[in-house]
């Protein structure tokens, strides 16, 4: 299948708003591209970007996203332009020049993500790495090997690894856990590597069940962790201790509505993906549905909560 590659270029300020945009209309994750953000990377020498020229413009940041070349493309296309139009009927030109499209294989898509995944420590013990890249393992550490393939998840956005650091505090052994629209399986093998007994991942996606599927297969955890296409907690039986949701906020805001029913009494609903400006309403629904929040994280306006039933 080819994929069609969308491509916006915009001020800082309309990142965010323009992710949301992007993925609300079903990209499985944004690639950006941020010349500043680079160019200190690059000066610092943290990651490989030493061997690059450094930008000198650096106030147009190009997003990148990626949608099945199939009967929905050109809904999604033309839902993508109104939006973008309404937000800047708002607030004011944000972008440089005209969207841009390309088609791009499944090959070629997955090589792209390659050459901004490196190796990634989160939280205090867990390590991902590329399945392409050498790394040496320290004691105490509980790595993940993860190749993206078609699916969002490479651990290295905000939301994930938000939602991975509070899995280090909240993993116990006996715990069921329930990653809802696992993706690339990530926070399902991070559970299940910080000792859950048993990980159920859901994917609508049959294209992210197959590559969750091959990601748990890789990290050896085929036994502990199922995989199921479903559409998100309607793919799930039983009652579970943990609950991941790193989806965005009107999703999050549908699933609190069965929420409760799918938690055990003294469970926790991790919900990450949330644009801050729609923290109220998910505050909102989790308030409508029995649910208060216990903690709040927040990286750049990424937001992630810990949720659990109101005593």
């Amino acid at each position: 299948m080819n994929w069609i590659e969308v491509n916006v270029q915009v001020t800082h300020e309309a990142v965010e708003a323009v992710s949301d945009i992007l993925v609300s209309v079903g990209a499985h994750g944004v690639a950006i591209e941020d010349p500043k953000l680079i160019n200190e990377m690059r000066n610092s020498g943290i990651w490989d970007y030493c061997g690059i020229p450094e930008y000198e413009n650096t106030e147009i940041v190009t997003l990148s996203a990626y949608y099945a070349d199939d009967e929905k493309l050109q809904g999604r296309l033309a839902q993508i332009e109104d939006e973008l139009n309404a937000v800047e009927e708002r607030i004011g030109k944000f972008r440089f020049g005209n969207t841009r499209f390309r088609t791009v294989s499944e090959v070629d898509w997955a090589n792209e993500w390659k050459q901004y995944f490196h190796v990634t420590h989160v939280g205090e013990s867990l390590v991902i790495k590329p399945s392409w890249e050498e790394y040496e393992v320290k004691e105490g550490e509980h790595v993940i090997e993860i190749d993206p393939g078609m699916a969002f998840g490479t651990g290295t956005h905000h939301t994930t690894n938000m939602c991975m650091a509070r899995l280090e505090k909240i993993v116990t052994p006996d715990a069921t856990v329930f990653d809802v629209g696992t993706g690339s399986g990530i926070l399902a093998i991070a559970a299940a590597l910080l000792g859950a007994k048993e990980v159920k991942a859901v994917d609508i996606d049959a294209v992210a069940v197959k590559v969750a599927k091959e990601n748990i297969a890789d990290n050896g955890l085929a036994d502990k962790i199922d995989v199921q296409e479903g559409d998100l907690l309607h793919g799930t039986e039983g009652k579970a201790d943990i609950i991941i949701a790193n989806i965005i906020a009107d999703i999050i805001i549908m699933l609190l509505e069965d929420v409760p029913q799918k938690l055990k009494d003294d469970g926790v609903l991790l919900a990450s993906g949330i644009i801050d400006d729609r923290v109220e309403d998910v505050k909102a629904a989790a308030a409508e549905n029995g649910m208060q929040i216990d903690f709040i994280d927040q990286k750049g306006c990424w937001i992630a909560m810990q949720m659990s039933k109101v005593k």
